[in-house]
């Protein structure tokens, strides 16, 4: 499969960023793409919402459906899934897009806060792929994509920000699962987290977000390497837990510097958490 032309994907979390980048790459081969976030209303420090999101896909070439969804509500996401499939017909990729994060310590961590990341994070992503499966299993070359890291035991990740780290591991623990659990019916599970800083607003917003994001690479290279996982043989390709421009190398794409934020800062780019300091950056 060399494209996405008529697939049905479900985004969660697509308002914006690399969520909203997938689809926009997803759109351009003519897919239908399901925008799954709880932003109707503009932000003032985050831009985008389903709707607008909506309009670039349809723009792109695709075909949009925007739904608003919190993924802390099983029935609003069980509501959306059956929406997806009565506009659609089915559902042939899910891409758990969607997260909570705060980079803080136990003592600094509200038990509000905690919630929010396991919630979404950990759970939303566990109930957004048990819904679609029912579905993913009747489709053809079906994939599931978690944005979520690799599995890294290294204390260092957990020490300074426990609650995040927990809530994010949990969607790798739910490729390593369903990976295994449903290798035998032909649907992919696979991760995909970025070598480096990726400028999205979330990174803009955070503190020293203004030193960061020159040093960061664009929502583009995740999605470009989205797009060569979605593509291969579902059959062939699950359990993976990838890095952006590793995928991106493996398809023969080796020149980088049109990912990077700014290309005087291609020897200093931030890299991203749960990978340690001895993984190469590939620039």
């Amino acid at each position: 499969m060399s494209d996405l032309s008529g697939k049905t994907i479900f985004i969660t979390g697509g308002s914006r960023g690399i969520g909203k980048a997938i689809a926009l790459r997803a759109a351009r081969d003519g897919a239908n793409v399901v925008i799954a976030a709880k932003t109707t209303e503009p932000h003032p420090k985050l831009e985008g919402t389903i709707y607008t999101a909506a309009e670039e896909i349809d723009a792109a070439g695709g075909t949009a459906l925007p739904l608003k969804v919190d993924l802390r509500d099983a029935g609003q996401i069980e509501s959306a899934v059956l929406e997806t499939v009565r506009t659609f017909g089915g559902i042939d990729i899910l891409i758990n897009n969607a997260s909570a994060i705060q980079l803080t310590g136990t003592h600094d961590t509200s038990v509000k806060r905690f919630d929010l990341m396991h919630q979404v994070n950990t759970r939303g992503t566990w109930i957004t792929s048990k819904c679609c499966l029912p579905f993913l299993l009747k489709g053809a070359n079906p994939h599931i994509l978690n944005l979520a890291p690799p599995l890294n035991m290294n204390p260092e990740w957990f020490g300074p920000h426990l609650a995040y780290t927990m809530a994010k591991y949990g969607m790798s623990m739910c490729v390593l699962g369903m990976a295994e659990e449903f290798k035998h019916h032909g649907v992919a599970v696979n991760a995909l987290w970025p070598r480096t800083a990726i400028a999205t607003a979330a990174i803009a917003n955070m503190p020293m977000g203004d030193v960061m994001t020159p040093r960061s690479r664009t929502v583009e290279i995740m999605a470009d390497a989205a797009h060569v996982v979605l593509t291969k043989p579902s059959r062939e390709c699950t359990g993976n837990f990838f890095i952006d421009d590793e995928v991106l190398a493996a398809a023969g794409v080796t020149d980088l510097d049109k990912y990077l934020v700014d290309p005087s800062m291609k020897g200093e780019l931030v890299p991203d958490f749960f990978l340690d300091e001895e993984a190469p950056l590939t620039v």
